[in-house]
């Protein structure tokens, strides 16, 4: 499972003209999941977006979690990331979950984050998507679990 992160100012998914999900400041985790995920390496995955220090303390310094600042969290499943690019000209998705598996996991963590988390804002999934984002700083992290 992974997790593309970027803490933002704010973030938003539209899908159809019409906005799905959105966050002021906080992280939008763009997540992959692998045929070998299961709900496990979902719990691990949250945990990791909730308390990784990504954000500045009052010496600007990245000590402060998601949880510490009391920021948003925009899910946005991305089966592309899962892909395989190591060779040729085009990526292989045989790296990545079947649709109901991802789906299955990508709601898991949905219902997890919401049960932890007080602001959880989605996209949908399977859905063609627009992500708009202000990344802060810019700061983008690869999370594997």
């Amino acid at each position: 499972m992974k997790a593309l992160i970027q803490r933002v100012t704010a973030a938003q998914v539209t899908v159809d003209g019409e906005v799905v999900g959105a966050i002021d400041r906080g992280l939008l985790a763009l997540v992959g999941i692998e045929p070998q995920d299961d709900e496990a390496r979902v719990a691990k995955l949250l945990h990791k977006l909730l308390n990784y220090r990504v954000f500045g303390d009052a010496e600007g310094r990245m000590n402060l979690s998601l949880r510490d600042v009391d920021g948003g969290l925009l899910l946005v499943s991305q089966f592309t990331l899962a892909a395989d690019t190591r060779s040729g000209m085009r990526p292989s998705f045989s790296s990545a979950a079947p649709p109901a598996q991802g789906e299955a996991l990508f709601d898991a963590l949905v219902a997890l984050a919401r049960e932890q988390h007080p602001q959880v804002a989605t996209g949908r999934f399977g859905a063609h998507m627009q992500v708009q984002l202000v990344n802060d700083g810019p700061v983008t992290f690869l999370l594997e679990v």
